[in-house]
């Protein structure tokens, strides 16, 4: 017998900024139930889902009750009655609801809300764990993890211009020992700023809010940090930067502030190959800005061999552009954020043509976050390959780390996925 939804509910709850976003509750004919919260970027690109947000001046305008509203008043009678074993017709019917093509109406927030607690649900009615649900009897391994020792950008007042300096523990097999990696180089990297007075706080995603002298300062006392760790920097444990270059660039000039310079594409360019062939940096996100597609294509086809080009604002967890970005050259994985897409037969179908043209796929968090370990899930169960949640503080960041430690243990152990890009991962 077919479980079919019995009831949506509603709340609003508060996310790791304090502010307002929006949870969703699923209840079944069966009894079963499904939740989950939606989060919110900082950094976000212009193509994205967009929230749901109430204006005016109560809560900075953040707040989410035109979005609960709207879950209430419409998402709430389409989706009674649905099959909850069939995502893709749930997550039609929302689309088609909204009416718009970045989720505006509706709200992006209050729609992958939704469309997440669907699935939490559809998976407590068939009995299994989510990641197992979505594996649908496929062998899976652990993702490999990414993460931010650095906040800088929108995530920490642009006291640094990009936007995280983040370590990649490529020397480890086991998703445990990549954490101990860089849990040690975390600690590392805390000692070393406070005893140069260049600690100034914790940003958005908990890494460490730097006061640098410039944005390669930041590289610099990275590898450091790797080496006080005791760990070998490239062999152990490498550097992955999230450029976030939409942030800085205008006019088609990239202003690095914290640097006093303003460079060109080729600049830009160039000065990222220098980093690249001073420092272990394995991964670059979002090198140009968004709408600099020429850029793109010239980054990757100079450095696309040597590291992985991640698109983020230019891609937005969206099918379409990823094999238009695939045909044209532009970047070698996706990230995949679930918000940016907006429902998860979105986001399935964009983790999928990265993997279909032979590109890698991370699964990444929002600078506002919440405890919900939605995207754990999936990057087991999708068979992502890597993970990015953010730093290794912050209980918003570490209830993913954790969930992902517990699904190491129903595994029978931790493997992590080998990466198409990086072959050097034991395994």
């Amino acid at each position: 017998m077919t479980s079919k939804i019995a009831s949506v509910n509603a709340r609003q709850v508060w996310d790791s900024r304090g502010r307002p976003t929006v949870e969703v509750e699923i209840g079944l004919t069966t009894g079963h139930t499904g939740r989950a919260m939606a989060p919110a970027g900082a950094s976000r690109g212009i193509n994205e889902a967009t929230d749901l947000r109430d204006g005016g001046t109560r809560f900075g305008g953040y707040g989410v009750d035109r979005a609960l509203e709207g879950i209430r008043a419409e998402i709430a009678p389409l989706l009674n009655g649905m099959s909850i074993e069939d995502q893709s017709a749930i997550d039609a019917a929302l689309i088609e609801c909204d009416g718009t093509t970045d989720k505006s109406r509706l709200g992006g927030n209050a729609m992958i809300a939704t469309s997440l607690a669907c699935l939490w649900a559809a998976a407590a009615d068939a009995g299994e764990p989510l990641w197992r649900y979505l594996a649908h009897g496929r062998d899976v391994a652990l993702p490999l993890p990414e993460i931010q020792i650095f906040g800088g950008g929108a995530h920490a007042a642009a006291r640094i211009d990009i936007q995280d300096f983040m370590v990649i523990a490529n020397g480890a097999s086991q998703f445990d020992e990549a954490l101990a990696m860089t849990a040690e180089v975390y600690a590392a990297a805390g000692r070393l700023m406070d005893e140069r007075g260049a600690l100034s706080g914790v940003a958005d995603e908990g890494g460490f809010w730097p006061n640098f002298e410039s944005n390669e300062a930041a590289l610099d006392m990275l590898v450091r940090a790797i080496e006080s760790a005791g760990l070998r920097p490239g062999e152990d444990v490498s550097i992955s930067v999230d450029v976030a270059a939409s942030e800085f660039c205008a006019d088609g000039i990239y202003r690095l502030a914290v640097d006093e310079r303003a460079l060109n594409t080729g600049e830009m360019i160039e000065l990222l190959g220098r980093w690249i062939e001073r420092y272990p940096i394995i991964s670059v996100e979002d090198p140009l800005s968004e709408t600099d597609e020429a850029g793109l294509i010239a980054f990757t086809e100079r450095f696309g061999g040597k590291v992985q080009v991640i698109g983020d604002d230019y891609l937005v967890t969206n099918a379409e552009r990823v094999r238009r970005a695939q045909q044209r050259g532009a970047c070698n994985a996706v990230l995949v954020k679930p918000n940016q897409a907006g429902t998860v037969s979105e986001t399935r179908a964009a983790l999928q043509a990265a993997h279909d043209g032979g590109w890698d796929a991370v699964v990444s968090a929002r600078s506002g976050e919440t405890e919900d370990v939605s995207i754990v899930h999936l990057a087991v169960g999708w068979g992502a390959g890597q993970l990015k949640v953010g730093s290794f503080a912050r209980s918003e960041r570490m209830a993913k780390w954790n969930e992902g430690l517990r699904i190491a243990d129903q595994l029978g152990g931790g493997q992590m996925a080998g990466s198409r890009r990086f072959g050097w991962l034991r395994g």
